[in-house]
């Protein structure tokens, strides 16, 4: 596939695009190690360079304040000119790598409330707690954002980036004011949609004021408001785009998402949200307004970007998180190598997670992603090539020991990648079994792939042996053979129609009935949703008061929303006593329940494979032994598991 539309270049105003795709705004949280907690620094520079060189149409450099009281630590900022320089930097390194920049300016509302000395901003009165209401923002105040934006505008410009976008989105001060579902304001800036609209569009006439006649102005924006009583309606949007194109945007970025409800989940799409969900309502915006648009939100592959370039729904693209799991995501797929790109999977675990962990542990710098560790660490993890070539024994062909070898042998060792079964790809694939998790197969599939195309050693049905390890002598060993199930010593727990989790999420056919899973956790509630898909009653037994603590709050959110529609009842707090014939017996808050059951499913946890043989062959042999992911500690993240996977490769 040639992907002809996606990379055909785009000219907006003076401003020539190579291509269609577009890197949008994704905070980092990297400029908290800066000096003071708001300016670029040399891993933000090189995070950037490493996107334009592998291809990107357009990087947008992230949320960036406009305004020096409201500016949050660990966001950047344009709010005085100090810090034009560090921008300016950012620029030419973008552009000599061959890519074009915008920056995308921001007056954060209610998101700044991350740093208690951040001014909170809103158009009126809300109460955060019986003690405590943020104010409305006054008339003058209002004034002097106007007047804000504009200067960093002007900064902008001085900086050299070549392109501005709006933040109109997400809660944030605009969107705040006009949305109905927000702005309670009696006077001139609320009610009526003309009011609401005053203040967005009084700032961007004065970012288009300050602006050359030639550089176009992008606005991103909310399609519509989700669970927000008296929100946004699409109708009100299309509205309001059609005036901020008569003061000055050229380009419409198609959001959605709002932190005041669950509507959150929309802002960074988990695999639990479908691919492309802003894609028809921004190809109605488009039609109705005449500007040219790009949807975001799920959009993960160069055939998907090109279809609906190809439908004409869209005249750019917006592939952020896409370009977060392969900087080279652009160069790859334009020179056909597909199975050789990490794919985002929609996780959230290192991106949106890791943003979030940031905010209140100083020990997370900054995000990363769970398909690619060196996120904001491209020169310190670089893969450069080895001084010598070594052969790798790799032990488990699951995603740690694929990525291991993949990243081996692009450093120029030997890997041999050896799996006592006879399928690779482990539980990354077993995940994908589940019901919205497709990307996971996916991903291991086209992983496996790309091993397979480099030319890896693999040999299937081949468990790592002391033996295999005194016969092959290797010059390093990786232990990747993950973890194996804790089966609990519950009476009845060894009958014929109790099943393992993970053997459950193995099997093509599962028979209808009345299922009872024991274990609330990821794989307890895959497993629970998996089995209702294909027409079972579950119910859940968990012990602690709360399932699916392991997950990040918007893949929370998007289980939860998924299986409010199945047939599925969740029993926190409550303890599994014995396994009848045909029935769960549990106790829950001191009273016995009898469930009826004609599957069990055991889904209480892990813990890792057995290794230490493995580990003291290495030891006695002066081999260097790298244990990984599940071998290591049991249960976690895959990005646990691939992160340490790429440091053993580094290291080796």
């Amino acid at each position: 596939m040639s992907f002809e539309k996606l990379f055909s270049p785009i000219k907006i105003r003076d401003l020539e695009l190579r291509n269609r795709v577009v890197m949008s705004a994704m905070g980092t949280h990297e400029s908290a190690s800066s000096e003071d907690g708001r300016m670029v620094t040399d891993k933000l520079i090189a995070y950037h360079v490493s996107r334009a060189k592998g291809g990107c149409g357009l990087n947008t450099i992230e949320v960036c304040s406009v305004d020096t009281a409201s500016a949050p630590h660990g966001f950047l900022s344009i709010a005085d000119d100090r810090y034009i320089p560090g921008m300016k930097k950012l620029c030419d390194a973008v552009r000599a790598a061959g890519g074009r920049t915008a920056i995308q300016l921001w007056q954060g509302g209610l998101a700044v409330a991350s740093d208690p000395q951040a001014q909170i901003l809103l158009p009126s009165d809300m109460p955060l707690s019986p003690e405590y209401t943020v104010p409305g923002i006054t008339e003058e105040r209002i004034q002097s954002i106007v007047e804000a934006y504009g200067q960093a505008a002007r900064r902008v410009v001085e900086a050299g980036i070549d392109s501005i976008e709006f933040h109109c989105a997400h809660n944030y001060l605009p969107h705040s004011f006009l949305s109905g579902g927000i702005n309670r304001r009696t006077d001139g800036w609320g009610g009526s949609l003309e009011n609401r609209s005053k203040f967005p569009l009084a700032c961007i006439r004065a970012i288009r004021a300050s602006m050359p006649e030639g550089m176009p102005l992008f606005m991103r924006i909310d399609c519509q408001d989700d669970m927000l009583e008296g929100g946004l309606t699409i109708e009100e949007v299309i509205q309001f785009c059609k005036w901020a194109g008569e003061a000055g945007v050229d380009v419409l970025n198609i959001s959605r998402g709002n932190i005041l409800t669950a509507a959150t989940v929309y802002e960074v799409a988990p695999v639990d949200i479908p691919h492309g969900f802003n894609v028809e309502p921004a190809a109605r915006i488009r039609r109705e307004t005449g500007l040219l648009t790009m949807p975001c939100g799920r959009i993960n592959t160069p055939e998907m970007a090109e279809d609906i370039l190809a439908r004409d729904q869209a005249d750019l693209v917006v592939m952020a998180r896409a370009q977060l799991a392969d900087p080279e995501f652009c160069n790859k797929a334009r020179a056909g190598k597909l199975n050789a790109i990490k794919y985002c999977i929609g996780c959230d675990q290192g991106c949106y997670d890791y943003f979030c962990r940031s905010l209140a542990d100083p020990a997370v710098k900054h995000i990363t992603c769970l398909r690619n560790p060196a996120v904001l660490e491209e020169e310190a993890m670089a893969l450069r090539p080895a001084s010598e070539a070594k052969k790798v024994l790799i032990a488990g062909g699951g995603i740690a020991g694929v990525e291991a070898a993949d990243a081996l042998y692009k450093r120029g060792h030997r890997p041999i990648l050896c799996e006592a079964g006879d399928a690779l790809g482990g539980q990354f694939v077993l995940a994908g079994a589940a019901p919205r998790k497709g990307d996971f197969q996916r991903a291991a599939r086209m992983a496996v792939e790309n091993i397979r195309e480099l030319g890896v050693e693999i040999r299937m049905e081949t468990p790592v042996t002391p033996g295999l390890i005194a016969e092959e002598q290797p010059d390093a060993v990786i232990i990747a053979v993950g973890s194996r199930p804790i089966i609990p010593k519950i009476p009845g727990a060894d009958q014929s129609f109790v099943v393992e989790s993970h053997k459950l999420l193995a099997q093509r056919e599962v028979p209808a009935g009345k299922a009872v899973v024991i274990g609330g956790g990821l794989v307890g509630m895959e497993a629970a949703e998996y089995l209702a898909e294909k027409g079972s009653s579950v119910t859940v037994v968990e012990m602690k008061d709360t399932v699916l603590g392991e997950l990040g709050q918007l893949r929370q959110i998007g289980t939860q929303m998924a299986m409010a529609q199945e047939d599925i009842q969740v029993l926190v707090n409550t303890t599994c006593k014995e396994i009848r014939a045909d029935a769960v017996v549990v106790e829950q808050e001191g009273r016995e329940r009898v469930l009826e059951a004609d599957l069990v499913v055991m889904a209480i946890g892990s813990k890792p494979a057995p290794s230490q043989d493995l580990q003291d062959a290495c030891a006695q042999a002066g081999i260097p032994c790298y244990v990984v992911g599940d071998a290591l500690a049991a249960p976690r993240l895959a990005l646990n598991a691939i992160h340490e996977a790429y440091q053993a490769a580094l290291a080796i």
